[in-house]
């Protein structure tokens, strides 16, 4: 399985790199004691003021509310999925607690302000695309199951061969590819639009995360996509 990026979307976002974090043989149903206790750790630090999650006025924010606003969507209205998870864990002190993997991603994303993903592989159809629509896609949001949805021409989606897999780039993921806590074949995504600023930050993100799975999984591996490099095999 492939993951690439359009070369239409790296045209229009050059300094786009996006680190993708696989795990086989993951293993959900087992304690996760290091995940857990970095959850614990992002909360207390929220709550002692200590750190506090990057807002809209952080440039690694706006950068992804310039791009939304690029491809037509509001991002004060729809916003980028780090946006929207750092907004709710400053007003209620607390991140929402998924499963295990979903919440590794989670802490890493609000931690280091950077938007992140996944998809259940086995779920996936075909190679996944990062392109914009053409406004013919379905997508399903996730916890939706009987919602259909047609991206909008020129909205930037990430694609299998059966539809759309998250919508406005990284708002929000369909419910085909959703992690469970029974996924056992994970590629996880998070992303920068500034590598030259942002690049160390994103590698640093990345081993963060692998370090989370490494323990609950047969394997793990880190790749990173870009206009340089805009595919690699999943």
């Amino acid at each position: 399985m492939i993951l690439r990026i359009g070369p239409a979307v790296t045209d229009a976002f050059p300094d786009t790199r996006i680190a993708v974090v696989t795990a086989t043989g993951l293993r959900g149903h087992e304690p996760w004691p290091a995940t857990a206790a970095a959850v614990a750790d992002l909360e207390r630090q929220l709550a002692d003021g200590t750190w506090q999650p990057a807002d809209e006025n952080d440039p690694r924010i706006e950068a992804w509310h310039t791009a939304y606003r690029s491809f037509g969507t509001n991002p004060r209205r729809i916003r980028p999925s780090v946006d929207a998870l750092g907004r709710r864990m400053a007003k209620k002190g607390t991140l929402p607690r998924i499963n295990p993997a979903v919440d590794s991603y989670n802490t890493v994303s609000v931690r280091h302000a950077l938007p992140a993903g996944a998809f259940d592989l086995d779920k996936v159809a075909g190679d996944i695309d990062i392109r914009y629509a053409d406004g013919t896609e379905e997508f399903t949001p996730l916890g939706e199951p009987d919602t259909v949805e047609n991206p909008r021409a020129g909205e930037i989606v990430y694609t299998d061969a059966t539809g759309v897999l998250t919508r406005h780039w990284n708002h929000r993921d369909a419910h085909r590819t959703r992690v469970t806590e029974d996924s056992v074949r994970v590629a996880f995504v998070l992303e920068t639009l500034h590598a030259t600023r942002d690049g160390r930050l994103l590698e640093a993100a990345a081993e963060e995360l692998r370090d989370l799975l490494a323990p609950h999984a047969d394997r793990t591996a880190v790749h990173s996509l870009s206009a340089a490099h805009p595919d690699a095999g999943v």
